[in-house]
């Protein structure tokens, strides 16, 4: 046997596996002998069947075993000879592989780059202020009573935070919006809907309800639309005017409800001083929440920065395909249409790409750390984890245990995730902090 390491490139190997003839033979003859002492055929007592019979019944049982064993040895040899840390199997060839003749196996893969880890402890962090103002916490209780807020008929002209119940029918021109976008006819008519007057949220058609204001109960008016030049949701009214007649049907307005024993009972205060405790501890940790977060991302960004080397192009490529299918996911829930990724779709690949290289670098990177730190995965790590899981996605946490316990594979991408969180960790509690001045 031969076997001579090609380089790929710096993080890609082809090793190159030469079998002479007598060694392919004898793995030949080995799968015939192991396929004969199982075999049963009819006539002879198990393992007594001739050879012969044996080959002819069972051909391409036993050149299947064949190429397999081959192609494991080559692999077996070449990894102990080579010495690689390997990641990824990128492609076998193993060739024509006959039983009387020499053979050549090629098996490509990808190897661990091999850096120097850059100074990680006392890397720079900016955090912000987690006071909290009086403002703060009486801002978040006015939504509070807004989330509660009943909306009672009101016989008078719509005012701003009412709420307009309108039929509508669009035209662009002549020509209406239903023949323009047949597939979305929200956009086109309606018989029926509500909308909030000069809300803060953006409605369905951008700028409608901005324009009911002074409208009441009985009251139509032709109202212009211009669609933003990048309209994702209907690209053919992208950039275009429309005209939409409107008819107001109805005009709500908000009435906050009173700040009394009920209120503060449903947000499990007794009164108004402990309500406002309540909000001032959750602003608070809303914010060191925040403020870990971005040191998570900052101590990443500052580690990068101090090292270079190439990523696998086979894991970065994976990476990449994951990218795109959370990307494509989150864009179809907010109606985007798959026209626009089929159109954008050498944009989409290239930023997925460069995302994708930056995250196996870091990953890279928070590995070697988790190494010699000694990070580790308990069971506690892993319950933790289902839990979360699972008050994420609504799925019962033994549902996710019995997931897990059988896919090897994605119990191994759990146990890989936890070592970057708490490794990710580990960098932030080593980290130096600095805190923003705060803002007027």
């Amino acid at each position: 046997m031969n076997i001579e390491t090609q380089d790929v490139s710096e993080t890609r190997k082809s090793l190159v596996v030469a079998f002479d003839a007598n060694e392919v033979a004898a793995e030949h003859q080995a799968v015939v002998s192991e396929f004969s002492r199982m075999a049963r055929l009819p006539g002879f007592r198990p393992g007594k069947a001739p050879a012969a019979m044996v080959q002819k019944r069972f051909s391409k049982e036993i050149q299947d075993e064949f190429r397999q064993k081959v192609v494991a040895k080559a692999y077996k040899s070449a990894m102990d000879q080579a010495k690689l840390d390997v990641l990824t199997i990128v492609d076998v060839e193993e060739g024509e592989l006959n039983p009387d003749a020499a053979a050549t196996v090629k098996v490509t893969v990808d190897i661990r780059p091999d850096f120097e880890l850059p100074e990680y402890e006392g890397l720079p962090t900016q955090v912000e202020p987690t006071t909290v103002s009086d403002e703060e916490i009486d801002r978040v209780i006015e939504n509070m009573r807004a989330e509660r807020a009943d909306f009672r008929v009101a016989e008078r002209a719509a005012q701003k935070g009412d709420y307009v119940k309108l039929a509508y029918e669009g035209k662009v021109g002549d020509q209406p919006i239903l023949e323009i976008a047949p597939d979305k006819q929200i956009y086109g008519k309606v018989p029926q809907t509500w909308e909030e007057v000069e809300g803060e949220q953006e409605g369905l058609i951008p700028g409608l309800g901005k324009q009911l204001a002074g409208l009441k109960a009985g009251d139509t008016k032709d109202i212009t639309i211009t669609f933003p030049a990048e309209f994702a949701p209907v690209p053919a009214l992208a950039g275009k005017t429309a005209t939409y007649s409107v008819n107001v049907q109805e005009v709500r307005e908000r009435v906050l409800p009173p700040m009394d024993e009920e209120f503060f009972k449903a947000y499990r205060a007794e009164n108004l001083e402990g309500l406002r405790a309540s909000v001032r501890g959750q602003i608070e940790a809303q914010k060191k929440n925040r403020n870990r977060s971005e040191q998570r991302r900052q101590v990443t960004d500052a580690l990068l920065a101090k090292v270079d080397f190439p990523v696998p192009d086979s894991l970065v490529e994976s990476e990449t395909q994951s990218v795109l299918r959370q990307f494509i996911e989150q864009n179809m829930r907010r109606g985007v249409p798959a026209e626009q990724f089929e159109k954008d779709k050498q944009e989409l690949y290239d930023n997925a790409r460069k995302a994708a290289a930056t995250r196996v670098k870091s990953q890279l990177v928070l590995g070697k750390i988790a190494e010699k730190e000694k990070v580790q995965v308990f069971e506690a790590d892993i319950n933790a984890f289902i839990y979360s899981e699972a008050f994420r996605s609504g799925q019962p946490a033994d549902k996710l245990v019995k997931t897990l316990t059988k896919d090897r594979e994605q119990l191994r991408a759990v146990q890989q995730s936890i070592i970057f969180d708490k490794t990710l960790d580990l960098l932030v509690s080593k980290a130096s902090v600095t805190e923003a001045p705060a803002q007027a």
